[in-house]
């Protein structure tokens, strides 16, 4: 444990420096050195505000000790990353230019760490594939190491993927919504964990709508990868709750539980703000498309565009058939993670979002009030549409004219129960 920490300090002083691009790896066996870039440039992102959280991620040197000696799989992507800043650089990171980070991946091979293949969930493991696509196998350019999707028709880790590996190592940034897929990954390789006995050790990272729970409860007949468990649209739990809950309520087939350690953060409560360092998804660019994305993720599933195919994803929305109500437009074009956009090149008036007030609940007068304006009610909605609500019922009762406040109340009843079934999992106040 002395040595990995020692070496750690060295590795963290070393990348401090904004010019750093890469890290010398000495091979304990045979003392060779390989140079391997290691530094993410998030500054192409979103530039972070100050956190007052610290992720599992940054606490190396309390969980680097239980790699050692071990065949390590990585389950990750863009967001798996360490913040290489030392203190006085966090002091003042809201002023920076360019903030460096370094990928867990890369910091784990730094480390002497025997990192045998990475699993990448949707979006693909540097996080640039559109919603959706399929993601192809690999190989990580930066480090040589066999990439896995974990999207598509594979996924669940196979028992031959897991042969040569000990320890499963989990870092995904999630964003609390049922249907954002990462939460279906997490169950996927719990279970092949479970299967093959191999232990998960999960770094927690906080979730960004961690702050309420809200909307109807999944209906099991309705259960699809974008919903995959009897929670709300907003669970309210972090990836290492979530993980213990699928654990407690013996969600994994046949009442399986997976052996896993959760690393919890620091500094943590469910009202702590946190705005992501690294967008989780090509069409989640900010804080406010995360925060509005459980609210305008239902239009997915109708006619209706949320701004994939601009820079304005998921805080605007809006359709052609919508010119004669609306005076705001944008028009999609095929961009970065998002090839063929709804409504490619055609002109959509809506409502511009941008500005609006953070949210501590689902907001569903904006989907009520676009159905009350569709001139072509009978498609406004496609099959998509129940998935995501994880129910029937939600159409139903837009279609019968309920307002908002309306449904809302129908959903209070099962929001109670499950809030009382998730208190045992919880690691946070």
């Amino acid at each position: 444990m002395f040595k990995y920490t020692i070496i750690l300090m060295a590795f963290m002083v070393s990348s401090c420096d904004a010019s750093v691009n890469q890290k010398n790896k000495i091979n304990s066996k045979t003392g060779e050195t390989t140079t391997i870039p290691i530094a993410v440039d998030s500054s192409q992102f979103v530039r972070p505000v100050q956190n007052m959280s610290t992720t599992a991620a940054d606490q190396v040197s309390s969980w680097i000790g239980q790699l050692k000696g071990k065949r390590v799989a990585v389950v990750g992507n863009q967001t798996s990353i360490v913040n290489s800043l030392n203190k006085e650089q966090r002091r003042t990171w809201d002023q920076a230019e360019k903030i460096k980070y370094v990928h867990l991946v890369d910091t784990l091979v730094s480390l002497g760490v025997d990192v045998k293949k990475v699993f990448a969930p949707e979006h693909g493991f540097r996080g640039n594939a559109d919603a959706g696509t399929a993601i192809a196998d690999g190989t990580d350019k930066r480090t040589g190491l066999p990439i896995i999707s974990l999207y598509g028709n594979n996924k669940k880790p196979t028992a031959e993927q897991l042969a040569d590996v000990d320890v499963i190592l989990f870092d995904i940034q999630d964003v609390g919504a049922r249907f954002y897929t990462y939460i279906s990954t997490l169950h996927y390789v719990m279970e092949a964990a479970a299967d093959s006995k191999k232990t998960v050790i999960i770094l927690d990272r906080p979730n960004p709508n961690g702050h309420y729970i809200d909307g109807p409860i999944l209906d099991s007949q309705h259960k699809s990868f974008v919903g995959m468990h009897p929670v709300p649209v907003v669970h309210g739990m972090t990836m290492g709750e979530y993980a213990q809950m699928i654990n407690g309520e013996k969600w994994l087939p046949y009442g399986k539980q997976a052996k896993i350690n959760v690393i919890k953060l620091k500094n943590y409560t469910h009202d702590t703000p946190y705005t992501l360092p690294i967008p989780p998804s090509p069409n989640l660019p900010n804080a406010q498309a995360v925060n509005l994305y459980p609210s305008l993720c239902f239009f997915e599933g109708a006619d209706v565009s949320v701004g994939r195919g601009t820079n304005m994803q998921f805080q605007v929305y809006g359709s052609p058939s919508l010119a004669k109500y609306r005076d705001f437009s944008f028009t999609p074009t095929p961009g970065y993670g998002s090839k063929r956009p709804p409504f490619n090149g055609k002109k959509c008036f809506g409502v511009d979002l941008r500005e609006y007030p953070k949210l501590d609940k689902l907001q569903l007068d904006f989907l009520v009030d676009a159905y009350a304006k569709a001139p072509y009610k009978e498609t406004f909605f496609n099959s998509f549409f129940t998935n995501l609500a994880g129910t029937k019922n939600l159409q139903a009762q837009i279609e019968k004219g309920m307002s908002a406040a309306a449904i809302s109340q129908t959903w209070q009843q099962g929001l109670k129960e499950y809030d009382k079934m998730r208190q045992p999992y919880l690691l946070y106040e």
